[in-house]
Formats: structure tokens, C-alpha cells, sequence
């Protein structure tokens, strides 16, 4: 059960913490609740391919992958002091880009420059049909 998902004819292995040393790549003493663009990755609990699956190149999300796709894009609704930029929701991780607009006080706009970044792939809804 080490192989779960195929992707680009590679098997897509379990994470296993006795080979997977991941360290923070973290800036000490960076404020990241400033303004900015941020990338994010949020992993499943064990890597377990729990949001879809990849067939024929095309990743098809489940009845938790669309949770995922729906509460992230609700997330600019419900939190008025980001935007979000592109995402995409894969078998066992997430990867998002969100622009922070507001300080950490929420007091303030802070305006973002250049946030039409052009990202490579697919977009999300290519991905989720």
C-alpha cells in the first residue's frame, strides 16, 4: 500500500518521516502576518491521498476535494483582508497562493503590486472537471 495515486507514470509515494526530513524554510523573525503574497502547502495527515485522484492526467477530486476547493474559495468572502491568487487541490496536499491586503491590525489597506503573476498549469476548475 506504499504507491497510491499515478502521476506522469510516477508512483506517488507515501510520506515516511524515516526518509522524508522536511526542516522550516521559515525566515527567523519574519512577520508573516504583513502584507504579501504567500505560498501555502497544507499536507494530509500522512500523506493518505484523501481529497481524489489522478486518472488520465487529470486529477478528479472526491467529496473531500470539493470541500477543500469550496471552503478555500470562500475564504476571500470570509476574510476580507486577502485575496487569494491560484490554487489547486491534489490527492494529498493543497497548494494555494493568498495575498495578505490588511495589517495585522486590520486597520489599515495596504495595496498590492502586481498581482497578475502568471502561474503554469491548468487552472483549478480544468483540474476539478
Amino acid at each position: 500500500m506504499g504507491e497510491s495515486t499515478i502521476y506522469k507514470n510516477k508512483p506517488m509515494l507515501r510520506y515516511d518521516p524515516t526518509i522524508h526530513h522536511r526542516r522550516s524554510i521559515r525566515l527567523k523573525g519574519y512577520d508573516y502576518s504583513q502584507q504579501g503574497a504567500y505560498f501555502l502547502t497544507l499536507c494530509i495527515q500522512h500523506r493518505e491521498c484523501l481529497l481524489g485522484e489522478i486518472s488520465d492526467g487529470v486529477m478528479r477530486l472526491n467529496e473531500f476535494g470539493e470541500i477543500v476547493q469550496t471552503e478555500w474559495q470562500a475564504s476571500a468572502h470570509i476574510r476580507t483582508e486577502i485575496e487569494l491568487g491560484e490554487f489547486v487541490v491534489m490527492p494529498n496536499h493543497f497548494h494555494a497562493i493568498v495575498f495578505i491586503n490588511v495589517g495585522a491590525t486590520g486597520s489599515s489597506q495596504i495595496p498590492i503590486l502586481n498581482t497578475n503573476i502568471p502561474v503554469k498549469g491548468p487552472s483549478p476548475h480544468q483540474l476539478a472537471h
